[in-house]
């Protein structure tokens, strides 16, 4: 292997462990979807064009594409701090469980939050240690922000060169837009893979919600919004489906106990086989087996926490694309 192809791989190393270890995964998946997008939507556009009208059009397309980004989770920003968003779900879970703490065991009742922040502190000790403070406002949340949009900055910029001519690239570059290229394929399937594993979440949460109980005359507060919150965590690997069948069941429990157990036992034959079903589709996207993906899930979950463990299926499938072009599996 040459040696600036060796250079290549050490420096995609480092990066990897600095995005991990700095939380910059946020801004590194927004960069990406960035320039996945504006790939896509380019490569779509007619062939005939002069020069001057492709750079344009190119310019346009990575605006469009950062805008809507930018817009979309700006909206969800303002959704969750809204009275209707997430806040108003947090206090309706938390009036549930202070009308079960009436009817639990005292040992039992003692574990259940009793504010919104007790709850909150929970979820996060659910889904992680290393997850960082959930909050709706504040410097942190800023911070997050403010990363991700730069991330996006660089995903349409680094698009935009992408299509630039050059006549003689060096060898140290070219191995370097290679890993890019690859990266952007890995990262490309595994999102593909992980919208249609949220979408089918969401589709049977949904005809549960708002179609079987209203039939039988139960309606579950703030049902939609459930929905919507079980779409939106399902982009996290396992663990997102956690959550959303955690507060689904509270929230049945609150109707009646009978509702809380039908909602327990439908989620349970729903989503008892998420895990696997998601290593086994984003297996196919990327040509990985069940066991490597959940051996990874749980390798990276292990070192890097709940960080790791949403990157981990897009770094195997990236390794896995880097072993495959060297032609060693």
């Amino acid at each position: 292997m040459p040696g600036y192809t060796t250079v290549s791989y050490l420096l995609a190393v480092i990066a990897v462990l600095v995005v991990l270890r700095f939380h910059l995964l946020p801004a590194t998946f927004a960069g990406l979807a960035v320039y996945v997008l504006t790939l896509k939507l380019v490569r779509k556009l007619p062939k005939n064009m002069n020069r001057f009208a492709h750079k344009f059009a190119l310019a346009v397309v990575a605006v469009c594409v950062i805008t809507g980004l930018t817009w979309a989770c700006a909206a969800v920003w303002s959704f969750i701090g809204s009275s209707h968003g997430m806040a108003a779900l947090l206090a309706t879970v938390v009036d549930t469980l202070g009308t079960l703490r009436g009817t639990l065991p005292e040992q039992v009742a003692e574990l259940l939050p009793t504010t919104i922040e007790d709850l909150r502190q929970q979820l996060i000790e659910m889904v992680g240690t290393h997850m960082q403070k959930i909050s709706v406002v504040g410097m942190e949340g800023l911070k997050v922000f403010a990363h991700i949009l730069l991330g996006m900055v660089v995903g349409g910029m680094a698009a935009v060169h992408h299509f630039r001519e050059h006549d003689v690239v060096p060898p140290f570059v070219a191995a370097l837009r290679c890993r890019l290229r690859i990266l952007a394929t890995a990262f490309d399937k595994v999102v593909f893979a992980q919208v249609k594993i949220s979408g089918l979440n969401a589709v049977l949460t949904a005809v549960y919600l708002l179609g079987i109980l209203p039939a039988l005359g139960i309606h579950l507060p703030m049902a939609g919004l459930l929905v919507l919150l079980t779409f939106a965590v399902g982009m996290l690997p396992v663990v997102g489906n956690l959550v959303s069948n955690t507060v689904i069941v509270v929230i049945s429990l609150g109707v009646s106990p009978l509702v809380g157990a039908a909602s327990l036992l439908f989620l349970v034959l729903i989503h008892k086989a998420e895990y696997f079903m998601n290593a086994r589709i984003v297996g196919h996207e990327v040509q990985a087996t069940a066991w490597e993906l959940l051996a990874a899930m749980l390798l990276m979950e292990a070192v890097f926490g709940i960080v790791g463990l949403v990157a981990a299926p897009v770094v195997y499938a990236w390794l896995k694309a880097e072993v495959r072009e060297q032609r060693m599996i």
